[in-house]
């Protein structure tokens, strides 16, 4: 008789009868809270256009970005879908919901919030591991040492809370990499161990749903921003820039899907693995860049020059988003047709376009400034599709 979900204490894939890949209603839920979060530290970058607001963002997103990544990663080792387990992602989601908060006074008075709030999160995600363990048919190993980590994890972030700043940053920065490390670290990294073994369906999966999720944001950003201003005030221009700014968002995510979403990695090999990983953060940061940038577009008539510091984030970010699917296109599997018609030749152009308009920006109205942003954006749609028809209509 097969086991009810409520009941199904947390079991290594490995050792499950018929796992699935697909994405679980309880992670759905986890990754849609992250919507306010990428959105809050989206402000936060749009009031904080300089260097220093730059690296604090960055850094928070990495922060964000393990918040999210390491829940994802249990869940593609271990199935997991009994009480305890809900009411353990439940706390999580509260632990999103106040360090997402936090995140605009986090230099100031909410720094403490933010740390106590990280902590919470890493300390159930230690439990989660934990409880695991009781399970796991390697009971010493894999969920043990995950479990430990992050416990230790968690009381570093919970000090951090409480140091004096700046120290209590650089704490924090060393909590955020040792996460990584405890992973990677050659003999005593967790991946060392045989049943680490993610189900790559499944994270290829999140990562899909997660960049969906970015890129909503920069709808979200685009449209909060003219309907606080007022739709009826910016003008002709300003309103063509802001479909645009639509277009581009959607075309950002044709390119990625057709290049890499949802496709799993081609080989388990671990430099495989890690560039697949790190590829995804770089790739997800960059989205987040160009959502931010997109919402300067309501600033902005078609003759006025594009607000510098928006368009400076924008060109970052696309640059930086296609060499990114340039580069996780080559190590995921399935995808040979895309790989021949968006070859490095498309995504050389299109940042190539990138850095003359990072070099013109300045100096250029905004209607020839979005015409360089979109030439670098929309080849890497049109440039394949020309190619295909030409395939099809050779009768190959």
């Amino acid at each position: 008789m097969k086991e009810f979900p409520i009941w199904r204490k947390p079991q290594h894939y490995m050792d499950a009868e018929n796992p699935s890949d697909h994405v679980h209603w309880v992670e759905l839920f986890f990754d849609l809270v992250h919507v306010v979060t990428i959105f809050l530290l989206g402000n936060f970058l749009s009031h904080h256009l300089d260097l220093q607001g730059f690296l604090i963002f960055t850094g928070l997103f990495i922060a964000f970005f393990y918040a999210w990544a390491d829940s994802s990663v249990y869940n593609s080792l271990y199935i997991s879908t009994d009480i305890p387990h809900r009411v353990i992602m439940a706390a999580q989601i509260v632990t999103v919901m106040f360090f997402a908060a936090s995140v605009n006074s986090v230099t100031g008075n909410g720094w403490v919030y933010f740390a106590l709030a990280f902590a919470a999160n890493r300390a159930l995600t230690a439990l989660l591991y934990w409880r695991a363990r009781s399970h796991d048919s390697d009971r010493t190993g894999l969920a043990y040492e995950q479990g430990r980590n992050f416990f230790i994890l968690a009381v570093v972030f919970a000090i951090a809370a409480f140091l004096p700043r700046p120290l209590a940053y650089w704490v924090f920065g060393a909590g955020v990499v040792a996460i990584q490390l405890q992973y990677m670290l050659p003999r005593i990294g967790t991946l060392r161990f045989e049943r680490f073994v993610p189900r790559l369906g499944h994270i290829s999966e999140r990562f899909a749903l997660i960049m969906l999720i970015l890129l909503g944001e920069g709808f979200f950003k685009m449209v909060v921003t003219l309907s606080d201003k007022g739709i009826y005030k910016p003008g002709a221009g300003a309103l063509f820039n802001m479909a645009i700014g639509g277009l581009s968002l959607f075309a950002l995510a044709w390119v990625y899907f057709d290049g890499v979403g949802n496709a799993r990695p081609k080989s388990r090999d671990l430099g495989t693995l890690l560039a697949y990983w790190f590829g995804h953060i770089v790739l997800m940061w960059s989205t987040v860049l160009v959502g931010v940038a997109l919402a300067g577009e309501i600033y902005v008539g078609l003759l006025d020059p594009y607000p510098y510091d928006y368009g400076i984030i924008g060109i970052t970010g696309l640059t930086v988003f296609l060499a990114s699917v340039w580069l996780l296109q080559r190590l995921v599997e399935g995808r040979d047709i895309t790989k021949r018609h968006s070859h490095g030749g498309v995504r050389v152009f299109g940042i190539a376009v990138t850095l003359i308009l990072l070099l013109v920006l300045a100096h250029v109205p905004a209607i020839l400034g979005n015409t360089l942003f979109g030439i670098a954006l929309f080849s890497q749609i049109l440039w394949p599709l020309s190619t295909a028809l030409r395939e099809r209509r050779a009768g190959r």
